[in-house]
C-alpha cells in the first residue's frame, strides 16, 4: 500500500505455512500499516527499514512498539534510525520469514546502509524490494552531499542485474514494479546521464 504525500510503499509478506509476517518500510500512517498487518495474520514477526531516509521510517517506532516485531536495518544506516535496530543487516545476510528465506542486497549510493531484499519463489522468478535504490527508469536520487551516483549504479548493476535474470520484479519505495527485462536495455543510458 502507498502511504502519505510522497506516495511511500509499505510491503507486507507473509509466509503461508507458518503466518509469520514481514512488513517493510513502515514509512508512515501506523494506523494504516496496522491495518494492513491485520488483514493478514493479524501478527508481525518482523519489520525491515530499506533505509534511513525520514520519509520511510515516519510510523517505525509505533508499529514496532505496537507489534513487538524484530527490528531490521542496514547496518551503515542503523544508527541514524529513531529506533535501534534489533538486526544489523550486511550484504548476503538471510532474513527468515517462516519458512521463506530473503538476502540482503546492500546497495550503497542512495544512503550508505540501503537494502533490497530478494526471494526466490517457486517458480524461479525473484522478487526484489529495493527501497529506494531502484526504480522503473532508472536508480534512486544521488543529488545529496552524502550520496553517489556511481556508487549506486556500480551495486545496482553488479548486485542485481549482474546476479537476477530477466523475469525478476521489482518492488520500489514509491511508485509502480517494474521487471529488470525492461531496464536491463536502458543500463548504459543510466550511466550516461548520471541518474
Amino acid at each position: 500500500m502507498a502511504v502519505s504525500d510522497m506516495h511511500n510503499n509499505v510491503y507486507l509478506l507473509t509466509c503461508a505455512a507458518t503466518g509469520e509476517q514481514l512488513m517493510v518500510d513502515a514509512a508512515d500512517d501506523a494506523e494504516r500499516c496496522l491495518a494492513l498487518v491485520r488483514e493478514g495474520t493479524g501478527r508481525l514477526d518482523h519489520l525491515v527499514t530499506t533505509h534511513r531516509h525520514w520519509d520511510h521510517v515516519r510510523a517505525l517506532e509505533e508499529v514496532a512498539r505496537s507489534t513487538g516485531a524484530r527490528t531490521y536495518a542496514g547496518a551503515d544506516d542503523a544508527d541514524a534510525l529513531p529506533l535501534t535496530p534489533d538486526v544489523r543487516l550486511r550484504h548476503g545476510d538471510p532474513v527468515r520469514v517462516g519458512e521463506l528465506v530473503l538476502d540482503v542486497v546492500h546497495l550503497r549510493g542512495h544512503t550508505p546502509g540501503s537494502v533490497a531484499l530478494a526471494w526466490a519463489a517457486p517458480d524461479g522468478a525473484t522478487h526484489l524490494l529495493t527501497g529506494d535504490s531502484l526504480f522503473p527508469g532508472g536508480v534512486g536520487n544521488t543529488k545529496r552531499p552524502e550520496q553517489s551516483f556511481e556508487d549506486l549504479y556500480r551495486d545496482v548493476t553488479e548486485r542485481v542485474f549482474d546476479v537476477y535474470d530477466d523475469r525478476t520484479w521489482f518492488y520500489p519505495g514509491h511508485g509502480n514494479d517494474g521487471r529488470l527485462a525492461d531496464e536491463r536495455p536502458h543500463l548504459d543510458e543510466w550511466r550516461d546521464r548520471g541518474w
